[in-house]
């Protein structure tokens, strides 16, 4: 029961990270010091889908459910859980690549926009 509940908290974190990577200069517009936070996830964020590399919440959250008696799951976070919300079938790395840029130019925007009020 323990290991499901953290498996659980981890997923919610892994979710919220998410959120913060997209949209985090939300944040930034009311609370300055989080800046340095946002600008290392978003380099993060947009560095675990550009190299299709695994993120270790993903691992973490595997192990959680593996010593909860659960089944992990295959691929990482966002393959498991938010595939069928966010990303059409048949992703392709072109296509990842794509998000990472979208992630990219969203908060570029949302910089811009805070930089020029700040003015």
């Amino acid at each position: 029961m323990v290991y499901h509940t953290l498996a659980t908290v981890v997923l919610v974190v892994h979710l919220g990270f998410i959120l913060f990577v997209a949209g985090g200069a939300l944040l930034v517009v009311r609370r300055r010091r989080l800046l340095p936070l946002h600008l290392a996830a978003v380099i993060w964020g947009i560095g675990i889908e550009a190299t299709g590399a695994a993120c270790p919440l993903t691992g973490l959250e595997n192990h959680l459910r593996m010593l909860a008696g659960a089944a992990g799951y295959a691929g990482g976070f966002v393959d498991h859980y938010l595939v069928g919300l966010i990303y059409p079938a048949g992703l392709t790395r072109t296509m990842q690549w794509g998000l990472a840029a979208a992630v990219l130019a969203l908060n570029v925007v949302l910089y811009a926009r805070i930089v020029r009020g700040a003015r």
